[in-house]
């Protein structure tokens, strides 16, 4: 039987936000299902918690998502140049399997791999995650048939990174469960899913918010660490934390979030890097000697204009254009009229890596879908940008079916892939742009208008700011005028009604 002391604390939790009473999008999306939920609905009552409900819907999506593979698994991976393509069904992950030496047994970056590829060309902890995949796949049958196994393998390893995202992503912001379902529900997500390895880090940098917004700084360092010893980006996110704490004044816990990642990042890569520094090189080096390759601005400009851009160029135009955006976000977050939230920034800064890279991979979605999910939990906009990167996901399949075809020229042309590029270039930056928006005036931030500073920011939310530069210094009551309801500044609960537009 409850207390006094638990009852009354309980009723001044404040009540979970209902995305049906808040989004058009989800509330005629939720006619599926039986409508939006009434105001006298037993909440909190029942096995199905949000959590969970997010939890099972992504394992669903990730299901339906190895279906789609269903025709590669059958025999497009292994004959026809170019069905795999035409399929949209194309995964690294079979293919690899022989052609960086795990058939044959050979240890990542310690073993020299036959071929033009000498070493492994991912990370350690990548390389840790598909040794143990290859561990645990049966040395026997055809070689199709362990390839075949060791993708099963690695989705099902895949499946509990997928479930880890959408779980962090639904608990980072204790009063909106139900943006997870976002993650959970993204068409991209489940199209990509199982092309690479790319949701071992975006798991571990998931999880990283989820300890920051919870006030463990050394915990979210180790995670960051981690998740930099798995694929290269994850390590981006703390330049914006570290301009949020520089405003806040939060100097001890971005230092420790700093040296928790660094101490994470050399306990897996120093043994590696002592032992077989060649083999541990070879991800770098690939990386900065890689030309210009699908997906990325350069290509579309070098195709459009007709003219070639060599990777030096691309590497060179690539760092001044995140330096200079480095600046621009910097500037931003110190002279904005209220302190940007955490995961507004994370996502612009990874948004921003993505645009201006070299190589644009369909499954470098993975990287944003929980980012957007923290930083603009809006369906509208978030649908839109998913339609733009499910047309990519199919314009490349088919440019590179055309590509393969031959004579017969079955698929996307060039000028159509050029488009398929623009098409996702133009997404990001529309997804950009409302973040942008939602920072300047953050009456149009759905996070903030239902009440809240920075869920996502740990000591950030709610912290008064030491710092900051221009109109900040001075900001009116309110930075713009919005007929709905109003947030005072530095308060987590001034709003009033129950953010409904």
């Amino acid at each position: 039987m409850p207390t006094a002391e638990t009852t009354r604390a309980s009723a001044h939790e404040p009540e979970p936000v209902r995305p049906t009473k808040e989004d058009e999008v989800a509330a005629a999306g939720s006619e599926l299902i039986g409508g939006p939920i009434g105001r006298r609905a037993l909440l909190g009552t029942s096995w199905w918690t949000p959590v969970r409900v997010v939890a099972l819907v992504a394992i669903g999506m990730f299901a339906l998502g190895m279906v789609q593979k269903l025709p590669c698994y059958d025999g497009a991976w292994f004959f026809g140049a170019s069905s795999q393509y035409t399929h949209a069904c194309y995964s690294d992950i079979p293919h690899l399997y022989q052609g960086r030496g795990f058939a044959d047994g050979l240890v990542p970056y310690f073993d020299k791999i036959p071929g033009d590829m000498e070493y492994l060309e991912y990370p350690v902890l990548t390389g840790v995650f598909m040794e143990v995949a290859a561990w645990l796949t049966p040395g026997s049958g055809s070689i199709q048939h362990q390839e075949k196994i060791y993708w099963m393998v690695n989705a099902g390893m895949l499946m509990v990174c997928a479930v880890v995202i959408a779980v962090c992503t639904a608990r980072t912001h204790r009063r909106r469960p139900w943006d997870g379902l976002l993650v959970a529900l993204a068409p991209a997500f489940a199209l990509t899913a199982t092309i690479n390895w790319d949701l071992l880090a975006v798991a571990l940098l998931a999880a990283a918010i989820l300890m920051w917004s919870r006030g463990r700084a050394l915990a979210f360092g180790v995670l960051i660490g981690l998740a930099t010893a798995a694929k290269f980006y994850p390590f981006l996110v703390l330049g914006p934390l570290f301009v949020l704490c520089w405003r806040a004044g939060k100097w001890r816990e971005v230092g420790t979030a700093l040296l928790g990642a660094v101490g994470a990042w050399l306990a897996v890569n120093l043994p590696v890097m002592y032992f077989a520094p060649e083999g541990w090189s070879k991800f770098y080096s690939f990386s900065h000697d890689r030309g210009v390759d699908f997906g990325s601005v350069f290509l579309f400009l070098s195709q459009w204009l007709k003219i070639t851009i060599s990777f030096e160029m691309a590497n060179t135009w690539a760092m001044v254009m995140m330096v200079i955006i480095c600046v621009g976000l910097t500037a931003l977050t110190l002279t904005a009229p209220r302190r940007p939230r955490f995961a507004q920034l994370a996502f612009l800064i990874v948004a921003a890596f993505i645009l201006t890279n070299k190589v644009y991979s369909p499954q470098y979605v993975l990287w944003l879908i929980p980012l957007a999910a923290l930083a603009r939990p809006r369906w509208r906009d978030f649908l839109i940008w998913q339609a733009c990167e499910v047309a990519y996901f199919l314009g490349i399949w088919m440019y590179l079916a055309y590509t393969t075809s031959g004579d017969a020229h079955k698929g996307l042309p060039t000028d159509g892939y050029q488009v398929a590029i623009a098409v996702h270039l133009l997404g990001t930056l529309y997804l950009c742009a409302v973040v942008v928006r939602d920072i300047f005036m953050p009456e149009r931030d759905m996070v903030r208008r239902a009440g809240d500073d920075d869920p996502s920011g740990g000591v950030l939310d709610g912290a008064e700011d030491v710092f900051v530069l221009g109109a900040a210094a001075h900001p009116p009551r309110h930075a713009s005028y919005f007929d709905g309801p109003q947030v005072e500044w530095g308060s987590r609960n001034a709003a009033t009604g129950d953010g409904s537009p």
